[in-house]
């Protein structure tokens, strides 16, 4: 069990969290929710022992195993499976140890390692990283590859595989869906389901977290509270208490302006002097309750686009792939207005080719692209961060997009997106992944597109920004294409869903549970002719373990009981030797006239402790050979 006892916490001199006392007990599966830089990411930091409380107390088991995705990856040469195993720091422990006793040919070593190794569960390691990796997203052939092959995003999911293969009793993860499609987001939620670790996550995938966790920690107004439920069960609990302060905020206000008319009018009276005097101390004594605040800090549209001709893009025929393959053909799809279509598919299957293929990103191999003339694109993707410039202010990117428009109308702008302040003259390059993506969305939306096609736009975004953007995609009035992870953005804001598989893309009849469903039975399939050769080989190779823990154990077995008899051996030679010097003396007429009654009778005592001994160690050395002979014979 996690306990915090009226605890405080800070970063760079900054409150974060003040007097928080709460509970997390073993095996519970904890969302953290809050405001950018509330304090989330601090909390974890805490926990992992990265930050120190300002006061008050953190009870957490000390031997409990943690994991938490590392922020960084180097380019290692490392395999991209050997690195996930590395994670497991006990298995690699083990593995060493393992590996030096062999070359030291200590069969008790051997014995024991193996059964440690076995109730670590060392022998099916390789096979629970792959299923996690495969989960993730990559395919047998990533295995082998080098870590420093892979890119960005894909290093972000070893980390994350990782963290998930390590056995932790403790899981701390932030925002593991970034970087992340459908597909694994769906593997992942899963796999969370099921761990028998302690996690927190956090997370801004409202439908993630319904799925997964069953309590919610909220960080607001320097205040952890803890809520039983989902992230749909906590915003209707602080829906409800919102309602109740508000309720009591102005029935407080109601009193407060009674008492203060009663004060005002009689206070020069002589005789309610005294009653005005009580409502004073009244008001003095009275502790305010604060109004409720639901505002969000995001407040936009998308702008009405100039025109929206009818087709605004249509391509028959069309192709699209990369030098050495080929991943859609045969693609024919016509965009209105008012059309909002949802890209679904496995990784890789090509939906992120087949939006850059709408968006002009990449050549179309055959087939024809009719484009209205009054076309204008609106592609967020990514990459599209990378095009800013990151000395450059939010307001500097506004005025060179629309360099006539009054500076105020565009600080204007810019506040809807929370660039308020100073915020809108800082350069771009420390701010976070999230206010990047914010600046990118403003840009483009300002440019009125008439179609809208958006790789992944939540990526980064908070869980209100989220919010804002899903209802500004359903007041667009222009076409939109969506590849998303985020379910709860593609429930609201799409109408149509196309599924991307074998090259084409081809209207889903189903909503997203049978989706999911349709994975999970594509899973099952490639899953099948293998899973019994899986099986097997899996089979022997524990035998093979099983029959080498077994030789080794029976060598150390067979080791122990020889070292024993040569001890018995040599003592025996030993008590031999010194007896028959002793019955040697005895058997010496001269001996008695030589030897006083007091040494005689040591000499004859010793003799005695002799025999017996030789005794009890041959009867011993008898039961030894016996133990050695009905063991059986080592191959």
């Amino acid at each position: 069990m996690i306990a915090l006892r009226q605890l405080t916490f800070a970063r760079v001199g900054r409150p974060l969290v003040v007097d928080a006392s709460l509970q997390i007990h073993a095996g519970w599966k904890v969302g953290v929710v809050g405001a950018n830089g509330c304090g989330k990411s601090s909390l974890f930091a805490l926990l992992a022992g990265e930050l120190h409380a300002e006061s008050g107390d953190l009870e957490m088991p000390p031997n409990w195993r943690l994991a938490r995705v590392s922020q960084e990856t180097p380019g290692l040469p490392t395999p991209a499976l050997e690195f996930v195993l590395d994670g497991d720091a006990e298995l690699r422990s083990v593995e060493a140890e393992l590996a030096a006793a062999e070359a030291a040919g200590d069969g008790e070593a051997i014995g024991r390692l193996h059964a440690r190794y076995a109730d670590i569960d060392g022998y099916s390691a390789k096979a629970r990283a792959a299923e996690v990796l495969h989960g993730l997203g990559f395919s047998d052939a990533d295995f082998a590859r080098p870590v420093a092959d892979f890119s960005g995003g894909w290093r972000v999911r070893l980390n994350l595989a990782r963290a998930l293969s390590c056995r932790a009793d403790l899981l701390l993860l932030d925002e593991p869906t970034n970087h992340l499609d459908l597909d694994a987001v769906l593997w992942l939620e899963g796999w969370l389901k099921t761990t028998p670790a302690t996690l927190l996550l956090i997370s801004h995938d409202r439908d993630f977290l319904d799925a997964v966790v069953g309590q919610i920690i909220a960080i607001d107004q320097q205040r952890l509270n803890l809520t039983s439920g989902g992230y749909s069960d906590y915003e209707r609990a602080k829906a409800a208490r919102l309602a109740t302060q508000q309720s009591a905020y102005e029935a407080q206000q109601r009193e407060i302006a009674h008492l203060t008319r009663f004060v005002e009018r009689f206070k020069a009276k002589a005789t309610k002097a005294r009653q005005a005097q009580s409502r004073v101390k009244m008001l003095e004594r009275m502790e305010i309750v604060a109004a409720a605040h639901v505002d969000s800090p995001f407040h936009f549209s998308f702008r009405q686009p100039d025109s929206l001709p009818d087709p605004l893009l249509v391509v028959e025929n069309a192709g699209a792939g990369y030098v050495d393959r080929k991943i859609l053909e045969n693609l024919t799809l016509t965009l209105r207005p008012g059309c909002r279509i949802g890209l679904l598919g496995r990784n890789g299957a090509g939906k992120s080719t087949l939006i850059k293929l709408l968006a002009g990103a990449v050549a179309q191999q055959g087939g024809e692209r009719k484009e209205a003339r009054a076309l204008n694109i609106g592609y967020f993707a990514q990459h599209q961060l990378e095009q800013l410039r990151e000395e450059e202010t939010p307001l500097w990117h506004m005025q060179k997009l629309e360099p006539l428009t009054p500076e105020q109308e565009l600080r204007d702008y810019l506040g809807g997106f929370d660039f308020r302040g100073d915020m809108a003259t800082r350069p771009v390059g420390p701010f976070s992944g999230g206010e990047k993506s914010r600046l990118a969305l403003a840009l483009l939306i300002r440019t009125r597109p008439n179609l809208l096609l958006l790789d992944e736009p939540t990526n980064h975004l908070d869980l209100e920004m989220r919010e804002a953007l899903a209802f500004a995609m359903q007041d667009y009035e222009g076409g939109m294409v969506v590849v998303s992870h985020d379910r709860h953005l593609l429930r609201s804001c799409t109408d149509e869903l196309l599924l991307v598989d074998n090259g084409r893309a081809t209207p889903f009849d189903g909503d997203l549970d049978d989706y999911a469903d349709w994975l999970a039975a594509q899973r099952n399939a490639a899953k099948a002719p293998q899973a019994e050769a899986v099986a097997d080989k899996a089979e022997r190779l524990q035998q093979r373990a099983d029959a080498k823990a077994s030789r080794q154990a029976l060598l150390a077995e067979r080791r122990k009981l020889s070292k024993e008899i040569e001890k018995i051996d040599r003592d025996l030679a030993k008590w031999h030797e010194e007896k028959a010097a002793l019955d040697a003396q005895f058997a010496d007429p001269d001996f008695y006239a030589a030897v006083d009654r007091a040494k005689s009778e040591e000499m004859h005592r010793r003799a005695g402790e002799l025999g017996e001994q030789i005794d009890t160690a041959e009867l011993r050395w008898l039961e030894l050979h016996e133990a050695l002979d009905a063991l059986p014979a080592v191959d």
